[in-house]
């Protein structure tokens, strides 16, 4: 046995495929609320360690980050690193973002940064892990490769993450000493993957057989119990062929990191020894496949389907299925062990890779889309509507009613047979009056109305607070920017029979105008240039113009509080859903997804913008 610590770091995936790690101190109050078990809800309340994530709760039960002011769910992970990396010394690596506060770096790519440093490196290039920059310790500064844009670092001491410590097996084989099995420290994880791994062992371990005998053609095989675990990665170990079987050599991993994600502890023990001779009886086999975690259940797994493959018997494909919902891969993880309990072949695959951009493309390989003019659109600052009074643009909305019904105004909630309850700035406009909006027929104090179109964009159009009919034409406070839209000669999955549009937003940081949350103030710009797909076909198409409309009316993005970062005077996307992932859908925003394009014609709509509207707007 060897004694192993590792420490924790909790992290969530973001929008873009990334694990980004919570704070040492939010991740001591995870590990103390696992550490409770049962008693402590199953729940973690993030805003009670720190503020500025009082609207995130964490179910312990799905391992999902839920925001409650919005609803947004993305999912989280307890991962494992080694105790000499940055995590495990304190040390934090971080960037300076645009409005000058300072923003961590992902966990792997800051031990990167740290190993290079303790090394007494003069710069790392952060290529090699899929990142287009420089790091120059002598200026402490971080240079983009391909825009020569520079940016400073720094290196803080933070608080040590949590630390585990336990028994675990050595590299390659099972424990020989029955007695030294111990498992691990703290609570069983309650999630629906370990609860189904431990209801396996308890079946295993109460069974009244053994696992089924192999036929005789493997009678080379080791035992039950007595399998060797495939050796880690290294020169002589063998990574996955195109179907996600293990095959051919593979590449070493770095050493700095370890990940064993969502296992709620280090890997537990296990008898039988590799010297025990054929005749071991079952019991001892059933008694050492219980005491086997997640982890070390899947790797026996994976040891026999090798020895399977080797001996040319045929195997069933397991692949672990990777939604959003912890029920998929519980089921593939489950139904892997299950049959490697039974002694059957089993062949695990890996999840697939997140692909969010598409192969390289030459210049002379993008095309313009045919039936859209040009391959760029600019927008510029909003232009002031003059010479019309709020009153003077709502009167071609409105229909006067003279004997108002005895129902509440949605708007202030006071009866329409009784003046106005807005308190507010008071408009020019008596508080008594009713009108009737036109094409719905919903019915409001006329004053409140007028109060309510001035605190809103004052666009010359009028959105109902019941149903939402649009009066007039809708637009929004997008900040200036860019819009590019050309084709590439790739497909998107679920579309093999046509080429990719490719649009492209970019936008700046700047000073927020009028008609923004916080005039006069400076506003951040992250993750531009944004790249999103569309089909190239006629739907895709027919999306793009939209598009091109909800651009030109500045209602793609706006200036708010990120849902994913929390962060204030940031631009936002505006409730028009785009698909960033090119070559994969890990993230839920990517392809196959039959009912995308659907789906966002509604979400166009929904802004005033339909197939009508290109009538009146430039392609």
């Amino acid at each position: 046995m060897l004694l192993a610590s590792a420490v924790v770091v909790w992290e969530w995936l973001n929008e873009h495929g990334r694990w980004r790690p919570y704070s040492p101190a939010v991740s001591h109050h995870i590990e103390a609320v696992v550490r409770a078990g049962p008693r402590a809800g199953g729940s973690v309340v993030l805003g009670q360690v720190d503020s500025r994530l009082a609207p995130y709760i964490i179910d312990l039960q799905s391992m999902n980050q839920f925001r409650q002011d919005t609803g947004t769910l993305r999912p989280v992970r307890r991962n494992y690193y080694d105790p000499s990396s940055a995590p495990g010394k304190g040390v934090v690596w971080e960037w300076e973002n645009d409005n000058g506060s300072w923003t961590p770096y992902d966990m792997e790519v800051g031990i990167t940064i740290q190993h290079a440093y303790e090394k007494q490196h003069p710069w790392i290039d952060l290529t090699s892990i899929g990142f287009s920059y420089v790091i120059d310790f002598s200026t402490m500064g971080q240079i983009n490769r391909q825009t020569q844009r520079q940016r400073r670092v720094r290196r803080r001491l933070d608080l040590i993450y949590p630390m585990v410590t336990g028994t675990l097996p050595k590299a390659q084989s099972w424990p020989v000493n029955p007695a030294s099995a111990t498992s691990s420290p703290g609570p069983p994880c309650s999630c629906p993957q370990c609860v189904l791994v431990m209801s396996v062992k308890a079946a295993v371990v109460n069974g009244s057989t053994g696992p089924l005998q192999p036929p005789a053609t493997r009678k080379n095989m080791p035992p039950s119990g007595v399998v060797k675990l495939p050796p880690p990665p290294g020169p002589g170990a063998k990574p996955l062929d195109p179907s996600g079987t293990i095959r051919g050599p593979m590449k070493a991993a770095p050493s700095q990191v370890i990940r064993r994600q969502v296992s709620n502890a280090p890997a537990g023990a296990t008898s039988g020894s590799p010297a025990s001779p054929l005749g071991t009886n079952s019991k001892t086999g059933r008694v050492a496949l219980a005491t086997l975690n997640r982890t070390n259940l899947q790797r026996l797994a994976m040891a026999q389907s090798r020895v399977l493959i080797a001996s040319g018997v045929p195997t069933v494909p397991v692949k672990n299925l990777n939604g959003s919902s912890p029920v998929n891969p519980a089921l593939a993880g489950i139904t892997g062990i299950l049959m490697s309990a039974a002694g059957l072949p089993v062949c695990l695959t890996r999840p697939p890779k997140l692909v969010l951009h598409p192969p390289p493309v030459s210049k002379s390989e993008i095309k313009s889309i045919p039936g859209v003019s040009n391959t760029s659109r600019k927008t510029t600052k909003k232009q002031a509507k003059k010479g019309k009074t709020p009153e003077e643009v709502l009167k071609k909305y409105l229909q006067k009613v003279r004997h108002p019904p005895e129902e509440d105004c949605t708007i202030c909630m006071e009866r329409l047979t009784a003046p106005s309850g807005y308190k507010g700035p008071q408009p020019m406009v008596k508080p008594d009056l009713v009108g009737k909006l036109s094409r719905c027929g919903h019915v409001y104090h006329i004053y409140c109305l007028v109060a309510m179109y001035n605190n809103g964009n004052k666009d010359g159009s009028l959105q109902c607070p019941t149903c939402k009919t649009i009066y007039g034409v809708k637009t929004g406070t997008q900040p200036p920017g860019k819009m590019e839209y050309h084709l590439i000669p790739h497909s998107l999955p679920g579309h093999p029979d046509c080429k990719t549009i490719r649009i492209i937003y970019s936008i700046p940081p700047g000073i927020q105008g009028p008609e923004h949350p916080n005039p006069g103030k400076s506003f951040s710009a992250r993750g531009f240039p944004r790249h999103c797909y569309l089909p190239d076909s006629e739907k895709g198409r027919k999306v793009l113009k939209l598009l091109l409309v909800a651009w030109d009316r500045r209602l793609i993005f706006a200036i708010g509080t990120s849902s994913t970062t929390g962060e204030s005077d940031t631009v936002i996307w505006n409730e028009v859903h785009h698909k960033t992932e090119f070559g994969s859908n890990l993230t839920g925003h990517g392809y196959p997804d039959a009912n995308y394009l659907d789906n966002v014609l509604a979400e166009l709509a929904a802004q005033g913008i339909s197939e009508e509207s290109t009538a009146h707007e430039k392609d």
